[in-house]
């Protein structure tokens, strides 16, 4: 009898153990997908840990998360964003993980400079870096050729809020209206577009415009606030209602880009994709989408402003949920996750550009060698001065949701920037 009982306690201690080594992993991009689960099984071989991953899509990703949260059920480990971590930190729902990065000797100094201070507050640590981005301007190539534009124009174009530069002549050539004429001619038909010069989630933007307006609000001297964990915002300087209303006026006023209502239906990447329109600005994590088009597309640098070219520099972590019953094994997935050996696997993918340098260069020499040129993401980041950090403030939701309603307000054409966003700055600033 004796002998039966241990062998029961043996066989439950075994069965609790084998539980002990399976995590959720969560994540939101399908193109990363294939990359994470190599990782998934190689950590297997290396540690025993199952990891069990699943992808949802940006519009139920955060929600999901959310009920989580409040259900108890939330995944072990989940990949995080810049705009979300503050109030998930606010919560108390992340794990400290700065105690495990300690006792493990983890080198955060391995990663690009910036990244991993990005994930700290009051000496805590809340999630490891895996990856950057940066914005550039995607162009149909043919669309370019029949327009006379060259890749070297593009590539050098100027933009001011004043007069648009270079950049909104070159949008202009590029729109054609259905009797063929383009946006430079006195007899286009604003009305009447049959591929539009530029286009951009311009409704999407909300507080931050990452890939929509940020890297020409930034450009004028334009700054989002008073610093990270700041808390006063400059949404009241005039160059950025200035800058925002440069946007606007492509779509109400001159027809050299599609209505907010057809953004909004369509999607921005679909209405480039069908070829309406000839520029998109993107971030380096949709490059993949777009080399699935049905034309050749290039990559340009982003236009030159006043100070520069300026794009805001991203980056996601890995962070653990406050709730998980594996605690563990959660961090050593995400130190895992946020080594050179899983973030080499993602390089290899070509898909996004890993955290860690050698990571990153490998993915850009995967598509040189696939023949595609995406330095314009890399020159960018490597240039001095030529990018500017995430705002990461306490209320980002609340924020979020205000700036998205006047955003909206301007691009339908309900008001104009420069009265809407003084009073929405006001707004703003008394949440702290």
């Amino acid at each position: 009898m004796k002998q039966a009982l241990t062998a029961i306690l043996l066989a439950l201690f075994a069965w609790s153990s084998a539980q002990a080594q399976t995590i959720d992993y969560v994540l939101w991009d399908t193109n990363q997908l294939p990359a994470y689960q190599q990782c998934a099984a190689d950590f297997e071989a290396e540690t025993g840990i199952t990891v069990e991953i699943e992808q949802l899509g940006w519009g139920d990703y955060w929600s999901f998360i959310q009920t989580g949260f409040v259900s108890g059920e939330a995944p072990d480990v989940f990949t995080n964003h810049l705009a979300r971590y503050p109030e998930f930190v606010s919560l108390g729902q992340l794990v400290d993980i700065q105690p495990w990065v300690e006792r493990d000797g983890v080198d955060t100094g391995q990663y690009y400079e910036g990244l991993a201070e990005l994930w700290t507050r009051d000496g805590g640590r809340y999630g490891l870096p895996k990856d950057w981005d940066t914005v550039a301007i995607v162009y149909n190539k043919d669309a370019l050729a029949a327009a006379g534009v060259t890749e070297e124009e593009l590539n050098n174009a100027t933009w001011d809020p004043e007069t648009g530069g270079t950049f909104e002549e070159i949008i202009a050539r590029l729109t054609v209206d259905a009797n063929g004429n383009n946006g430079l001619s006195p007899d286009f038909d604003a009305n009447n577009v049959e591929q539009y010069g530029f286009v951009t989630d311009f409704g999407g933007a909300g507080a931050y415009g990452q890939t929509q307006w940020s890297w020409l609000t930034h450009t004028t001297g334009f700054e989002f606030n008073n610093g990270t964990w700041g808390d006063e915002y400059y949404y009241d300087d005039p160059r950025f209602s200035q800058s925002v209303q440069w946007m606007a006026d492509l779509m109400l006023d001159k027809g050299f880009m599609p209505s907010m209502e057809d953004q909004g239906s369509l999607g921005h990447a679909a209405i480039f994709q069908s070829g309406t329109a000839a520029l998109v600005s993107d971030g380096s994590w949709m490059i993949g989408t777009y080399l699935g088009s049905e034309f050749d597309v290039g990559f340009a640098r982003l236009p030159i402003g006043p100070e520069g070219r300026k794009s805001m520099f991203n980056g996601l972590a890995d962070s653990i949920w406050v709730g998980t019953d594996e605690p563990e094994a959660s961090w050593e997935w995400v130190k895992y996750l946020g080594s050179e050996a899983c973030q080499m696997v993602v390089g290899e993918s070509g898909v996004v550009f890993p955290a860690i340098p050698s990571a990153a260069e490998r993915s850009l020499q995967v598509r040189e060698e696939a023949g595609v040129d995406v330095s314009a993401f890399t020159e960018q980041a490597a240039e001095d001065g030529g990018t500017f950090l995430f705002p990461i403030t306490d209320y980002g939701s609340e924020i979020q949701t205000i700036m998205s309603e006047a955003i909206q307000t301007v691009g339908l054409g309900d008001a104009e920037a420069a009265d809407i966003f003084p009073e929405v700055n006001e707004e703003i600033n008394d949440l702290f």
